[in-house]
């Protein structure tokens, strides 16, 4: 492979040095080309590894967070269990973008990796790249959760001379809060039953501004209730459970059983061998965002360009703001006008219609699924007033909030 500059050659060899001796943790090096620059992983397991990485869209994921120069990093699975992670490094004459992994959270399992690679056996060259990763599987890097999170921290303080911790890979980007914390046990069961029914519907929607739902819904329940005295195997049930659901809804959404079943397999096994509480919250986490964001791809246009892509997704991502078009065109680069021509011509809806039809969906969620009351509702999507907000209710689904809310009660 292409060498780097020697100081980031120096920097790949410092972090090699110090993970402990006998750890498999591996880091890749991509530059703008989308190629491998360089890597901490041996010869013998390189080619095999970084063409898992590359057919699973790995690099493509890479280089959208490059170019989304995100200060964090962030996680990156595969539908087969193999994880991995970015941090981004910005220079003076290039970006670079290290790749952490790959790993598996639990030991694989041949049958199930097996049947998980048929959709990606496209051509003899993949057919027998699937064979070589399923027999070298007893050789594939393990580490539980924690550690690997603890390790991706480390080297991204180190690449970046920031001073994280292994809170911000789930906390500081979008606002997510621990998942789930003790809840009061006189709840009403109702209110219990809708939170969670939201928190479903989440996934099936791919809604990535998911993080006041998922709060909300933790703060009213602490998971599935069972007798015994173990907290930790408590929460593997609730956390188990809970993946089966997102799993389900996740298909529901139009993830494909071939891609969400062993998905859905990889982090209840990782749960299973969890060895606390603080692993399995995070791993909590860690599924619902994986699960929710390949729904959200799914659901992407791809004849969308990438300004009106990105408009949709700050306007999912702040339905709860007031929202104006020239906010969106300074996140784009293009004047008012010209990119309220380019999103209407992409997506047969004006922008000002998008932003209103977006902030209804969510008010229908909160209407179907909380007690809040109207005024309540449109304060918190940022409609200048209730009676304005019920307009553009009714405009948009033919009846008021209060009637939706009625026809949508149990």
């Amino acid at each position: 492979m292409e060498d780097l500059m020697t100081a980031e050659e120096q920097n790949l060899d410092l972090l090699k040095r110090m993970i402990p001796p006998g750890e498999k943790f591996y880091v890749w090096c991509y530059g703008d080309s989308r190629r491998c620059l360089a890597t901490t992983c041996p010869e013998s397991e390189c080619e095999v590894l970084e063409k898992a990485f590359r057919i699973f869209g790995g690099v493509e994921k890479a280089m959208e967070y490059a170019a989304s120069k995100e200060t964090l990093p962030i996680l990156f699975g595969s539908p087969i269990g193999m994880q991995w992670a970015f941090t981004f490094e910005p220079m003076r004459n290039r970006d670079l973008v290290f790749v952490m992994g790959p790993v598996f959270y639990s030991p694989p399992v041949k049958s199930q990796i097996r049947e998980a690679l048929r959709p990606y056996r496209d051509t003899i060259e993949d057919a027998v790249w699937a064979g070589e990763l399923t027999e070298r599987l007893g050789s594939m890097p393990v580490l539980s959760h924690a550690i690997f999170a603890r390790y991706v921290t480390m080297v991204h303080n180190t690449m970046t001379g920031q001073r994280i911790d292994v809170s911000a890979l789930y906390t500081s980007r979008e606002g997510e809060q621990p998942f789930p914390v003790p809840a009061p046990a006189n709840r009403d069961k109702t209110e219990i039953y809708l939170a969670e029914r939201a928190l479903l519907q989440m996934v099936r929607n791919g809604d990535i501004n998911y993080q006041d739902v998922l709060s909300h819904s933790s703060e009213l329940s602490s998971g599935v209730s069972v007798e015994g005295r173990d907290p930790l195997q408590k929460f593997k049930i609730s956390v188990v459970v809970f993946t089966s659901l997102v799993c389900r809804a996740a298909m529901d959404g139009g993830l494909s059983p071939e891609v969400a079943y062993p998905l859905s397999d990889f982090y209840i096994e990782a749960a299973i061998h969890g060895r606390d509480l603080g692993e399995l919250n995070k791993l909590s986490l860690s599924m619902y965002h994986d699960f929710i964001y390949r729904v959200h791809e799914l659901n992407s246009n791809p004849d969308y360009s990438a300004a009106v892509q990105r408009c949709c997704d700050y306007i999912a991502l702040n339905v709860g703001r007031d929202i104006h078009i020239a906010d969106l065109a300074a996140l784009t680069g293009y004047t008012e006008y010209y990119l309220s021509e380019k999103f209407k011509k992409e997506t047969g809806t004006p922008l000002f219609l998008y932003i209103r039809c977006a902030k209804v969906e969510r008010a229908k969620l909160l209407l179907e699924s909380t007690t809040l009351s109207v005024r309540e509702i449109a304060e918190a999507l940022a409609f200048n007033t209730p009676n304005y907000f019920s307009k553009c209710f009714r405009e948009i689904t033919g009846c008021t909030p209060a009637q939706y809310r009625k026809a949508h009660s149990r």
